[in-house]
């Protein structure tokens, strides 16, 4: 037996080599389509299903809580929990972790941390990088050592602020000091704070906020005051019992029931939360929960969606793909039909022949494989930025990749090879090998072929239409009315550390950076923003106006925006009553704000907004803030939302410290502004970074990244799939023609004009366009679904998109066909007879 597969192997790869031409065309269709099967497949696993980077991740629990509108916990910072897709909170105060840490005999040591983005001064340079404060068991519970020096430990976490050390990233090791073993020992600066690095991350260690990349830096939570304050006050967090901010995790112990460990440690958090809060006597408390921390707090469940319709469409062009290596196929089979005849009539079984050809089959899909292997490890890393911006840290080939090759290879063989291989098998070998059968045999192959053909253009239909909705949706985008002037707009972020710039010297910082910006030739105004628009930023806080105050109505939350006094004018947003921000409006004239029209139509419904007042805040100041103005609405955090109803304050004004968006109106390139800029802020405070710069409308262009992606993919893959389908049509047709030349030749004899002829042609090739698109349409409106709420200004079942696609298949389908109807309408009856 394993001497016949060896014969069949080298038989194949010789008949395959004796036709370079198909060859190189069938595998060059099933590389493309293979790899872009693989590279979609090792992205939806990295991002949605790999594990983190630990030993036995799958014991790691997050620890969750829920509550009613009465519960005991007030103040919640930086919640994830919505991340786990649950209504379960996951952030706890640190008083609370203590103790719950110290009552814990259900799981493992419970071990705490914190994601944080701090400015950085590395080797004279400064940037802004992500870290994370852990506690000190971290590393011991996650069973990691570094590769270079040590980990944080609990000694490191004991006292605040004794010990500043940090353990490093792979990452930042190679960016920043070039894997030098000398940076054990060196400082760096953190908001301002010195810290000796004493360790470096294992390469594939990201932490347990999510697999795709790790946090810069990790450092005690103890270092908490130094490196991060959610207050003005700048106390330590460390001590703040209501507070609840921080993520904590365990591990489950081998073989314990995990809902007994929950039960234990709800008890355990009812008696800490007791321990450690003074709970009212109408208030509730908190239930613990567990969840799976075996993909970090954050797992990408947002991406599923676009993930999942990238699946079903390069399975779509794989399945266009195989239908055309199976159009080739069936031609080439009509020319190996002696052969096999010839076998069969010597006496070789129809199984043996089907095993012959199927292993050719094998082959021609492995060589496809392989380079659809190669294509897949080459893009694979390029999808998640060209989709949403992400630079994880490496898309990996691992097992399961290669196992999902193999298996997309052999189904790709069955898929385009089982149809031809049956079919040759299945010949009449009596009429095969008699030049008289010949018509018959070929119209039957060719009915097969029209088969094929048609599948094609149904696959094509889904294609096309897709292709229409997501340019259509595009278009709709980028022709929304913002409320503001987008052009020649810079941004950039600054980020003042609060430790160092406290509110009054970050107002001042920010008063001066906005004059010495001004100053620049070439800048038109410059303001301060708090929030950046069409950048999926909201910052909501309580509002109540005088109405509601008086009848004690309950508070509706509603978008703010800090702003400078040129913040109108740098936009160009029209300010339609009232006036706009002045040097009047200082820190100690009363509180003013101007207010869009949506929230003027609102919160304001009856008479004239201006000069009316209302509060606001968390929780609402007793201050009242007085209405000098309104404004045109405009689109917030993203361009698919309507105009919100927002208003602004002077950040003059504003108590809350915290850094955000510069943005300048000039002409100038960003190229040439920005070193002028960066150097401006280096002489303020060298230690201080320009981060995140872009144009306002390369923001804009941001936001719609994953739209603008969907609609080049699936135009590339509406156009690949014409044109398979035009090369279809074309060669069933032509090869309808040539079998039915005696057919043609007596209809003509028998007085049918060739006219008459090429409409007979045409029609036979609008019906096999109809039947495909038919069949396309049905997919469409089965599996556009999937797409709708990707869609904006239209749904799935658009009638442009679709009466477009059956437009343009219908095209191809006649255009495709012109020629061959063409050739039949020329054919002489004398020849086709005498050939006949």
């Amino acid at each position: 037996m394993a001497e016949h597969f060896s014969h069949d192997i080298l038989f194949g790869a010789r008949i395959l080599r004796k036709s370079p031409g198909f060859t190189a065309i069938a595998v060059f269709s099933l590389a493309l389509a293979i790899g872009a099967n693989i590279a979609i497949f090792s992205v939806a696993k990295r991002l949605l299903y790999d594990r983190l980077d630990i030993p036995q991740p799958q014991q790691l629990r997050l620890l969750g809580w829920v509550g009613d509108d009465k519960v005991t916990v007030h103040a919640v910072i930086s919640d994830s929990g919505g991340a786990q897709g649950g209504i379960a909170r996951t952030s706890f105060s640190y008083p609370v972790y203590r103790d719950l840490r110290t009552r814990n005999h259900a799981l493992e040591d419970l071990f705490a941390f914190k994601e944080i983005s701090m400015n950085a001064t590395i080797r004279g340079y400064a940037q802004q990088i992500s870290g994370v404060m852990v506690s000190g068991n971290y590393y011991s519970s996650l069973r990691v050592r570094p590769q270079l020096g040590r980990a944080i430990q609990e000694a490191d976490d004991a006292v605040p602020g004794a010990e500043p050390v940090v353990v490093i990233s792979d990452v930042l090791w190679l960016r920043d000091f070039g894997r030098s073993s000398a940076v054990l020992g060196q400082t760096i600066k953190l908001n301002n704070a010195l810290f000796t690095i004493v360790g470096v991350n294992p390469p594939g260690f990201t932490g347990v906020g999510s697999v795709q990349a790790s946090p810069d830096v990790f450092v005690p939570l103890a270092m908490q005051p130094q490196v991060y304050s959610f207050s003005a006050q700048l106390t330590s967090e460390l001590n703040d019992s209501d507070l609840w901010w921080l993520n904590v995790m365990g591990r489950l112990r081998p073989g314990t029931k995990e809902a007994q460990e929950s039960a234990a440690l709800d008890v355990a958090l009812a008696a800490a939360v007791r321990h450690t809060m003074s709970v009212g006597t109408d208030e509730t408390l908190p239930h613990l929960v567990l969840m799976d921390g075996s993909r970090g707090v954050h797992p990408m469940t947002g991406i599923k969606k676009p993930i999942t319709v990238l699946i079903v469409l390069v399975a779509v062009v794989l399945l266009l793909a195989c239908a055309n290596v199976a159009t080739l196929l069936l031609a080439r089979a009509a020319r190996r039909k002696r052969e096999m005849s010839v076998r069969i009539a010597l006496g070789a079984g129809r199984w043996r022949i089907l095993r012959q050809l199927l292993i050719e089959n094998l082959l021609l899909a492995s060589l496809g494989g392989l380079g659809g292997l190669l294509i897949g490890y080459i893009v694979r890393n390029a999808v998640p930025a060209l989709l949403w911006q992400m630079n994880p840290k490496e898309i990996r080939f691992d097992w399961g990749v290669f196992i999902y090759a193999a298996l997309m290879t052999m189904v790709t063989a069955l898929l385009f090879g089982l149809a031809p291989a049956w079919t040759v098998t299945h010949t009449e070998t009596a009429s095969s090998l008699q030049e008289s059968g010949h018509t018959f045999t070929l119209r039957h192959r060719a009915s097969g072929g029209k088969a094929i053909v048609a599948f094609q253009i149904a696959l094509s239909t889904l294609l096309v239409v897709a292709a229409g909705l997501f340019l259509r949706t595009v278009y709709a985008l980028s022709s929304v009315n913002l409320g503001f002037r987008p052009d020649h707009v810079l941004l950039f972020e600054i980020n003042p550390p609060v430790q160092r710039y406290p509110q009054e010297k970050e107002v001042q910082l920010r008063s001066q950076l906005e004059s010495a910006f001004s100053s620049v030739p070439g800048v038109q105004s410059v303001t301060f923003m708090s929030v950046p628009y069409i950048a999926n930023y909201i910052l909501t806080t309580f509002f109540e106006t005088e109405e509601e105050s008086a009848v004690h109505k309950r508070r509706k939350g509603e978008r703010v925006t800090d702003v400078g006094n040129n913040f109108f004018q740098t936009l160009g947003i029209p300010i339609v009553a009232g006036r706009t921000f002045g040097p009047q409006d200082t820190a100690a004239s009363p509180a003013v704000a101007i207010i869009s029209r949506s929230l003027a139509r609102e919160r304001f419904p009856h008479g004239n907004p201006v000069g009316k007042q209302f509060k606001f805040g968390i929780p609402i100041k007793d201050e009242w803030v007085q209405v000098i103005g309104i404004c045109d609405d405009t689109r917030y955090t993203n361009l698919r939302d309507s105009a919100p109803p927002q208003f602004f304050v002077p950040y003059v004004q504003r108590s809350e410290e915290g850094g955000g968006t510069y943005a300048l109106r000039t002409p100038l390139q960003s190229a040439v502004i920005v070193p002028v800029l960066r150097q401006i802020v280096q002489q303020f405070d060298p230690d201080l970074p320009m981060v995140n710069i872009r144009t306002q409308r390369e923001q804009i262009d941001d936001n719609m990244r994953t739209e603008r992606t969907f609609a080049a993919l699936t135009t590339g893959f509406g156009a690949l799939a014409l044109a398979l389908a035009c090369v279809g049509v074309f060669g069933v047709m032509a090869y309808s023609v040539a079998q039915r030349t005696n057919e043609i030749g007596i209809r003509l004899a028998l007085g049918a004009q060739p006219g008459q002829v090429k409409q007979m042609i045409l029609r036979e090739s609008t019906i096999l366009a109809a039947v495909g698109i038919s069949g396309g349409i049905a997919g469409v409106l089965l599996l556009s679904r999937l797409v709708d709420s990707m869609l904006y200004g239209i749904r799935h079942y658009d009638p442009g998109s679709i009466a477009t696609g059956i437009l343009v298949l219908l095209l191809i389908a006649l255009t495709a066909s012109w020629i061959p109807a063409r050739r039949a309408a020329g054919v002489e009856p004398m020849e086709a007879l005498r050939h006949e």
